[in-house]
């Protein structure tokens, strides 16, 4: 028996629509997350970008447990005393609301140069539309995976 080694002319990618409204924040980004690394699939191979492209729609409409809203997030802008913070709803009452689950996707994806190649197949869009209709993406019910996966506001 001979190990099957995956080369980059076999990997099929796919287009995958997912509509997060009303879906629980840390639940849908680790579906994201293996959906864009390809752990779902079969011929998974770990140094190789096996994974699909990922369009969210509706990420402004994300839910998100307990007291997570008000936690603030922290960063600094490299100038003496430039720490900067942020709640979770000040960031989604902004102008960038997809930034949370942008995040969220981006911290449970290993920190090496294959995840920040993985991050360039995730588009995610505050509103209902997307630019990305000539792919014609697969729709994807995160919903209906568990019942958990939603939660009532």
């Amino acid at each position: 028996m001979k190990t099957f080694t995956m080369t980059p002319d076999l990997i099929d990618k796919k287009w995958i629509l997912i509509d997060a409204e009303g879906i629980v924040l840390g639940r849908l980004a680790s579906v994201i997350a293996m959906r864009l690394r390809g752990k779902h699939k079969a011929t998974f191979t770990p140094s190789m970008d096996m994974g699909d492209n990922v369009i969210v729609i509706n990420a402004d409409k994300v839910q998100i447990t307990g007291n997570k809203r008000e936690k603030p997030h922290y960063w600094h802008t490299g100038h003496p005393g430039g720490i900067k913070s942020r709640t979770t709803q000040e960031i989604l009452d902004g102008k960038f609301p997809e930034r949370v689950l942008t995040q969220a996707v981006k911290r449970m994806l290993p920190g090496n140069k294959l995840s920040r190649e993985l991050m360039t197949n995730l588009r995610v869009y505050a509103g209902a539309e997307h630019p990305h209709e000539a792919q014609s993406p697969e729709v994807l019910d995160v919903k209906s995976m568990n019942p958990k996966n939603t939660r009532s506001a």
